[in-house]
C-alpha cells in the first residue's frame, strides 16, 4: 500500500462509521435532562462518558506531537470528578473538543512530513509507539466508547421516537 492510501485508510478509520455508528450519529439528539444521568449499574455519567473519550484522545495526541507532554495517571486523571456535572455549555465543549482533536489527528495523519511508523515523540525507546499506532489506538478507543454510550441510550430508551434500533 503506498503512502497517500494509508494516510486516506488511517483517515477513514479516524472518521468511523465504516463498520461502526459514528461518533456524531451516537451523540444526535443526545436529551439534555440526561447529561449527568448515571445507568443502572454504571458508576458513570453520559457525560463522563464523553469526557473520558475527550481525555483519552487529548492524552494521545498530546504523547505523540506536543513538546509539553505530562503523563497522566491511570486511571483517576482519565475519568472526570465521580460527583462531577456539566450542563449544555460544557457538554458542548466536551464535543468540542472532542472533534477538535479530531481533527488535529486527522492533520497529523495527512502530513506528509510525518512519518507513520515514526516514534511518538514521548515514546521513550518503545518501539511500538509509533505515530500510527497512537492514532488507532485512539480510534479503537473511540469505537469502543461510542459503541458503550449507543447502547446505554438504547438500555435507557434515551433515543428520539424517530431512530431506528
Amino acid at each position: 500500500m503506498n503512502d497517500s492510501a494509508t494516510r486516506a485508510a488511517v483517515v477513514g478509520a479516524l472518521d468511523g462509521g465504516q463498520a461502526s455508528m459514528t461518533f456524531a450519529e451516537a451523540i444526535t439528539l443526545f436529551p439534555p435532562a440526561h447529561y449527568n444521568t448515571k445507568p443502572t449499574n454504571v458508576p458513570y455519567s453520559f457525560w463522563h462518558l464523553l469526557e473520558h473519550i475527550r481525555i483519552t484522545a487529548r492524552d494521545i495526541l498530546d504523547y505523540v506531537d506536543s513538546t509539553e507532554y505530562r503523563e497522566l495517571a491511570w486511571p483517576g486523571d482519565y475519568w472526570p470528578a465521580s460527583d462531577a456535572v456539566t450542563d449544555e455549555a460544557g457538554w458542548n465543549a466536551t464535543i468540542e473538543a472532542i472533534y477538535k482533536t479530531q481533527a488535529d489527528l486527522r492533520a497529523l495523519a495527512n502530513n506528509p512530513k510525518r512519518d507513520l511508523s515514526g516514534l511518538a515523540r514521548h515514546a521513550s525507546g518503545n518501539e511500538s509507539h509509533t505515530l500510527l499506532r497512537q492514532i488507532l489506538v485512539v480510534v479503537d478507543h473511540n469505537a469502543y466508547h461510542t459503541g458503550e454510550f449507543a447502547i446505554l441510550r438504547q438500555v435507557m430508551d434515551f433515543w428520539p421516537e424517530t431512530h431506528e434500533s
